[in-house]
């Protein structure tokens, strides 16, 4: 497999690149946490990495990886049954459920804990539930995160079963209202997992947003995340 896989890459890389010389390649698989594919340039040399969880690919797909890969690294279009073929294989039920299987055992979830400066995020779940869930919905592990970040500002891991906000909403001039929406918008993930369509993730399904609607500030909450 492994001088294969570095002749797919070459094959590839003459498709994308026919004149441009040939540059020394360093592939292997890496056992990441989750399905995760690195590229990088050193000194005129390609770097790749690529999942283990890939090693037993069918060719095709790992000829849709090469293809991916370089033409981001190079700046070319990315042929569409080569992005298709990918999220085909890679969404499926089979390698879904090794992926998760691993994401427990490799990945490592940092728990900073539920009580902040200003908001208790058990206290804030506690309400939503009773509010929203009839008080059935089982509390997963709640934590702030361990940074100020304004891009991440809320995810579920179902992995880890953990719901994260960032700390950037544990502050006297964040109204409750807005951690009160991102916890509950992380609390539907809870309820409704995602699920595949074809070859497509669905994240927000219609039952997904139907009850997000169900949220009494959802648009003060909308607005103020857009200030952020």
């Amino acid at each position: 497999m492994t001088s294969r896989i570095h002749e797919i890459f070459q094959e590839t890389y003459r498709e994308l690149r026919p004149r441009a010389p040939m540059p020394v390649m360093h592939i292997r698989f890496y056992p990441f946490a989750n399905i995760n594919n690195t590229i990088r340039l050193r000194e005129g040399e390609l770097k790749v990495r690529l999942s283990d969880l890939l090693e037993g690919a069918p060719e095709p797909v790992l000829k849709a990886i090469a293809h991916i890969l370089l033409a981001k690294l190079y700046r070319k279009e990315i042929e569409p049954q080569h992005n298709t073929r990918y999220r085909r294989y890679t969404n499926s039920r089979e390698l879904t459920e090794k992926a998760h299987t691993i994401r427990q055992m490799r990945g490592r979830k940092t728990i900073h804990g539920t009580q902040g400066r200003v908001y208790d995020l058990e206290e804030v779940f506690e309400d939503l539930n009773r509010r929203f869930f009839f008080g059935l919905m089982a509390r997963p592990q709640l934590t702030w995160s361990n940074n100020h970040s304004r891009r991440a500002l809320g995810h579920y891991d179902p992995a880890h079963n953990a719901i994260v906000i960032s700390k950037i909403f544990d502050q006297p001039l964040i109204p409750r209202y807005a951690v009160e929406y991102l916890l509950y918008h992380e609390m539907l993930h809870l309820k409704h997992p995602v699920k595949l369509r074809g070859s497509r993730r669905c994240v927000h399904g219609r039952e997904f947003q139907e009850e997000e609607k169900l949220f009494p500030d959802l648009d003060k909450a909308l607005a103020f995340l857009k200030t952020l």
